[in-house]
């Protein structure tokens, strides 16, 4: 077996080996100072970091695939840098033949095998072609430049880079055990029968919130051009978006209500077309607008689209009654996504009281470390039953995958509600929830719970703050879970109707 190793590792080496001479035999060219600067500017994976605050500064999928990205690279670099090149150790390719112009000032010194630069670009670039392919295409280029670079500089051999690419795009693909691709753009709905087409928006109220999203960035002037008939509310700090669109409602013959905004201003909007009983169009401008991608409404030409074709499907509303003390506090709150108790309420309330000093994501970054320090278990009775909890989770519609951190919904009128939980009655639960969710084996924990209910009651020892689509708004210790009686009718657009055969899909922006 040994001899089998070294005559396959020989002509592995020949191989190199003629590869390097034919590479360093190249003449100069204009490229040889480029492909410098681009390896260095790969040192420590600066350059993928460059990029991937570019992707994160876009919305849609790249951001994701940004995130992706920096996570498989992560993976790739302990694999390469930390497990296999002090296990392989290798020289690294003699200058002898290499034109001193092309040579780094300071060559690495560590093992040969593999690349990690190769393993970090082909993580990277893959990472990001598996949630933005268009993106993907673009950085791939740049990944294969990077690559190729450290060959041209005379610092890996051939099968270094190979075997780092290797590394790179697998620990791409393992991503996906914990984080899963999705497979669709939008979630399995029944179309609605019956809702009224909107032509340039006759008949539509549509509120605008032009505090959500990027911040600078005021939809308003966009939505009135691409609903001329519309009437549109923009939102006021010293006026609820409630007595606006009731207001609206009494002076205007409504056939439809919209909103352009964030998720808090989405399910705001859709509770009151549901208490009314119209339909909804649905504009995402929001910073993640989970809501909108699975309804599969992606931009403001795709509400447009879907509100003049007169098309929609039934979504599921999700309410929750909040009692304190035995007493009713106000009217059922209504959610799209999410609700939850625990310590996501914690990391909420710390996210917002940072956010703006160190903006929304270094807020959440803190908020998360600080909750997973100092978070206190809740205790709960959960449809008759007590736990000690860190956190429950409530999904309007059961989410994908199950058993891992909920990613997205598969359908949106189930009719049921997800629910998950933590226990911390368990000795050492956080540590092995941890590693049950590293290797992917949360669903076979004991600290882990999941059922699909249609109603789910909770009662608590202590009032604790309800958090719903990201948001605190409630603060209670009874919690009466489940879907509203009547799903609510949202515009969008039928892909297998021929008035849309000849056109083309408007492209997702990144």
């Amino acid at each position: 077996m040994i001899e089998w190793f070294r005559q396959k590792f020989s002509r592995v080496n020949r191989v190199d080996m003629a590869v390097q001479r034919r590479v360093a035999s190249l003449p100069p060219t204009v490229a040889d100072p480029t492909l410098l600067r681009l390896t260095r500017s790969a040192n420590h994976s600066l350059l993928w970091f460059a990029v991937a605050a570019i992707l994160a500064g876009r919305l849609g999928v790249a951001r994701k695939g940004a995130a992706r990205g920096l996570l498989a690279i992560a993976g790739a670099s302990i694999t390469a840098n930390g497990v296999l090149k002090p296990l392989v150790p290798r020289r690294r390719p003699p200058f002898v033949y290499l034109p001193v112009a092309r040579r780094l000032d300071d060559p690495p010194t560590s093992s040969s095998f593999p690349s990690g630069h190769a393993a970090s670009a082909v993580a990277f670039a893959t990472a990001v072609a598996l949630d933005s392919p268009r993106a993907g295409a673009a950085v791939a280029p740049l990944a294969a430049a990077v690559a190729y670079s450290r060959v041209h500089v005379g610092v890996h051999w051939t099968s270094d880079v190979l075997a780092g690419a290797a590394v790179g795009a697998g620990s791409a693909l393992l991503t996906q055990r914990w984080w899963p691709v999705r497979d669709s753009d939008e979630a399995t709905a029944r179309p609605v029968d019956r809702v009224p087409p909107l032509t340039d928006g006759e008949g539509l109220v549509i509120v605008v919130n032009p505090l959500s999203g990027d911040a600078g960035r005021d939809p308003s002037d966009e939505v009135k051009q691409a609903f001329p008939a519309a009437t549109v509310l923009i939102t006021r700090a010293d006026t609820d978006i409630a007595d606006q669109v009731t207001e609206a409602l009494r002076e205007h013959r409504a056939q439809a209500l919209g909103v352009a905004g964030g998720d808090g201003t989405v399910a705001t909007v859709t509770a009151l077309a549901n208490e009314h009983g119209l339909p909804l169009v649905l504009v995402p401008e929001g910073t993640l607008n989970h809501f909108a991608r699975d309804v599969g409404v992606y931009d403001l030409q795709e509400a447009v689209d879907a509100s003049g074709a007169g098309e929609a499907v039934a979504v599921d509303l999700g309410m929750i009654d909040v009692s304190q003390d035995g007493e009713r506090a106000g009217p059922a709150r209504y959610f799209l996504n999410t609700a939850s108790l625990g310590c996501y309420s914690d990391l909420v309330r710390l996210r917002e009281r940072w956010q703006s000093r160190l903006g929304k994501w270094p807020a959440f970054a803190f908020a998360l470390v600080t909750v997973l320090r100092r978070s206190q278990p809740v205790r709960a009775q959960v449809n008759g039953t007590w736990h000690t909890l860190w956190i429950l989770f409530v999904g309007n519609g059961p989410y994908h995958p199950s058993g891992m951190v909920p990613a997205w919904r598969p359908r949106l009128d189930s009719g049921k509600l997800d629910v998950r939980w933590l226990r911390a009655d368990v000795r050492f639960s956080r540590t092995r929830a941890f590693f049950a969710l590293i290797f992917g084996a949360l669903a076979h924990s004991h600290v882990y719970g999941h059922y699909d209910v249609s109603e789910l009651d909770v009662r608590l020892t202590e009032a604790a703050t309800l958090a719903t689509d990201g948001e605190l708004v409630q603060r209670g210790d009874t919690f009466t879970f489940r879907v509203a009686p009547k799903p609510v009718p949202v515009y969008r657009r039928d892909e297998d109707n021929p008035r849309w055969a000849d056109r083309n899909r408007p492209f997702h922006p990144w």
